[in-house]
């Protein structure tokens, strides 16, 4: 896993995974960012979506993780802003493949939906590939646009 300084968010329904995702992460001396949420209590998970949402876009972070329940609510919510580009995952090959053609720069994961094991090895992959570019890259041009 290669070096990045990550930020990290979810609601409380993605509140264990993130703890076990960071875990992970600081492990490989990867330097994390948490934005909460801090416990299992019922919050909302547009607020730490914006939150790192904004992070990736202002650069202080390279990449962002958001998870909540089903992935999709903290994915949309980070869509919103123009430069991200998250993308919804449940396995490493939607991840990979997010990375290489996308060129996504938020992971979000589905608690509800994948094993730890299953967050971990998605988490890697979506670390450690790069973007494609050359086709690719026209169509994420006009993405914000």
């Amino acid at each position: 896993m290669k070096l990045k300084k990550i930020a990290i968010g979810c609601d409380h329904a993605g509140f264990i995974l993130k703890e076990h995702i960071k875990k992970h992460l600081k492990n490989n001396n990867v330097d994390v960012n948490d934005f909460g949420a801090f416990s299992e209590d019922s919050t909302d998970y547009a607020e730490y979506s914006h939150m790192v949402a904004n992070s990736v876009n202002e650069k202080t972070t390279t990449a962002g993780i958001l998870i909540c329940g089903s992935g999709n609510g903290i994915n949309m919510t980070a869509n919103k802003h123009n430069g991200i580009r998250a993308a919804l995952c449940w396995n490493a090959e939607i991840a990979k493949l997010a990375r290489q053609h996308n060129d996504a720069n938020i992971l979000s994961l589905p608690a509800r939906f994948i094993s730890d094991e299953s967050a971990i090895e998605i988490v890697k992959v979506f670390l450690e590939e790069k973007f494609e570019g050359g086709r690719h890259q026209r169509r994420v041009f006009k993405i914000d646009k």
